[in-house]
């Protein structure tokens, strides 16, 4: 056992060694799908892309304003915590977020600081093409998918999403089985990355699904999900990572970067990742589902192991 894990650590190190990056690149256009798919999906390595979406409407028309006019009235799904992490391990519990219907114009309410929350966060973070089944009057500001990413992969996004909420707001560490473009209409997204090669240092468990819950007194309490599976999951916290608890995480390589306004960040498929934002950031990504090949098998062998 000693030699696979000391095996698992030199695997990890060659990565690092022979083609990651020690920072995430920068593209200054968008590219041709042949040389996209060449030098980044195949290799499986992030990049941010500059002038990828420049001529989208929405880059000077979503303003609180516009929004308010465009889709105020209509009723989506908000990610309501306490504490801004959705989804994330506390304790011995693997904890999702109470999803409350709520106007746009009430979540906008709270991002402008027009209404007190007490402390509650707020995010529209729903996952299931969002953008186009929730809010598909702004769909004519974006486009419904990367031309270029499409002709890479030869197929169409499994999802698209919109994403706002507060500076609280924090997505704890996982991976996606999904290849994903994330691009950041106002505010600014920050990344830290950690590729599928450094999985031997990233510790999993598995916990007892629950949500939150807010009371009339608006305090929260945690309701099991009793009768669910165990969910695996991070329980790290990369911003404050406890290395007495999980000393193998010291020789994680994270990534960190900054995602700007009018920035598209290629997330490859099974690359760790926890993000933070600025106040009110706004941003659309599309999941393009990856492709289960030898790739994935092999990181399902590194899992294992």
């Amino acid at each position: 056992m000693e030699s696979v894990k000391k095996r698992l650590t030199e695997f990890s190190l060659e990565a690092h060694d022979l083609y990651l990056n020690q920072s995430v690149p920068y593209l200054e256009g968008p590219p041709d799908s042949l040389t996209f798919y060449r030098d980044w999906i195949g290799p499986n390595k992030p990049c941010i892309i500059r002038n990828a979406f420049s001529h989208w409407p929405a880059l000077s028309r979503w303003s609180p304003a516009y929004l308010r006019e465009k889709v105020g009235s209509k009723v989506i799904s908000v990610a309501v915590t306490p504490n801004g992490y959705a989804d994330a391990v506390r304790g011995e519990r693997f904890v999702m977020p109470e999803e409350r219907r709520m106007s746009f114009n009430s979540v906008l309410d709270i991002i402008e600081g027009k209404v007190q929350t007490g402390g509650t966060v707020f995010y529209i973070q729903k996952q299931c093409s969002n953008l186009l089944d929730e809010l598909p009057e702004l769909t004519d500001d974006v486009e419904p998918h990367v031309s270029w990413m499409s002709e890479a992969l030869g197929k169409l996004p499994d999802a698209v999403n919109f994403w706002l909420g507060e500076e609280s707001a924090v997505t704890s560490m996982h991976k996606d089985h999904y290849e994903n473009l994330y691009c950041v209409i106002s505010g600014e997204k920050n990344f830290i990355l950690l590729p599928p090669t450094d999985r031997p240092f990233i510790p999993y468990g598995e916990y007892q699904p629950a949500v939150y819950r807010q009371r009339d007194d608006g305090e929260f309490e945690v309701v099991d999900q009793n009768g669910s599976e165990k969910v695996p999951w991070i329980p790290l916290d990369p911003l404050d990572p406890d290395l007495e608890r999980f000393p193998q995480y010291s020789r994680a390589r994270p990534l960190r970067c900054s995602v700007k306004a009018g920035e598209m960040l290629y997330l490859p498929s099974l690359w760790f990742h926890h993000v933070q934002q600025t106040h009110g950031c706004i941003a659309v990504n599309f999941w393009y589902d990856m492709e289960y090949d030898i790739k994935y098998n092999y990181f399902q062998l590194l899992e294992t192991l």
